[in-house]
């Protein structure tokens, strides 16, 4: 597999029929709406979505904090959701990228499940990116205007570019304005099980993040990335009840239902 600094150079298909869509283990859990937002904007635009009934973690905890056949486990017994030469779309940066860049090394020397990774990395698309380059996603931007803050995971910016498509999908919405903040490539701290090793190294960085985001005087944040969402919405949660605040300082949603809702979608509600 090539190097992940080469990713924003790839080829893109024409407009395909149908997808496959890769929810993530922590939109399925933690927030669905996303995941049934981003479906909503797919299939507007005329995309016939699959949904495989199997799918789970990319793996991506278990690679990233040392356990790489534990790794491997979880990504062979996926490697046979994707039968049809489609387009993977993955809300989720660096989702995105563990299928993209680092499946193929996962499964091990074994030419067969390698091919089979690799055939599925190179199908692999975030869902704005998706929707920017393949799509041509252009929409009328029916909200009132509003400043918002863009975050984009650490590993998304790095192996996916997020921070360059979110840009360009939020700069399509007439009355969006978007505020730039001085960390906006540092880490917010969750960095998946790193948040539970060191709560206190992540608390820090996520509140220098919070800070930071506040700072710009945006509304709300927007981000790709639902564990940087939750990490940081979170942290402003706790800042604003040890405040004695009621109304939340610093808001966030994923992109896909921010994009949906300013161009005239019915977004899904909490459950």
């Amino acid at each position: 597999m090539s190097n992940p600094s080469n990713s924003l150079a790839r080829a893109y298909p024409p407009r395909p029929a149908a997808v496959y869509f890769y929810a993530t283990c922590l939109v399925d859990l933690f927030v669905p709406e996303a995941g049934m937002d981003a479906i909503s904007l797919l299939e507007r635009e005329g995309i016939r979505v699959i949904f495989p009934e199997n799918q789970s973690c990319c793996g991506q905890p278990a690679f990233t904090t040392g356990f790489p056949q534990e790794a491997r486990k979880v990504v062979v017994s996926q490697l046979e959701l994707f039968p049809e030469e489609l387009p993977i779309v993955v809300p989720s940066g660096s989702c995105a990228g563990m299928l993209r860049w680092h499946w193929e090394n996962v499964v091990g020397d074994d030419p067969a499940l390698r091919a089979k990774a690799a055939a599925i990395g190179a199908r692999t698309y975030e869902l704005a990116e998706f929707l920017l380059h393949v799509l041509g996603f252009q929409r009328h931007d029916e909200g009132e205007p509003v400043t918002v803050a863009l975050h984009t995971s650490c590993s998304a910016r790095r192996e996916m570019g997020t921070h360059l498509v979110g840009r360009e999908l939020l700069a399509r919405l007439g009355n969006v304005t978007l505020a730039h903040h001085d960390h906006e490539s540092e880490c917010c701290g969750f960095g998946g099980t790193f948040s539970l090793k060191h709560p206190d190294i992540s608390t820090a960085m996520v509140s220098d993040k919070v800070a930071a985001l506040k700072a710009t005087g945006a509304r709300e944040v927007v981000t790709a990335d639902c564990g940087c969402l939750l990490n940081i919405t979170k942290r402003a949660e706790k800042e604003d009840l040890d405040a004695g605040r009621r109304q939340a300082s610093l808001p966030g949603e994923h992109l896909a239902t921010f994009l949906l809702r300013r161009t005239g979608g019915q977004v899904a509600q909490r459950s």
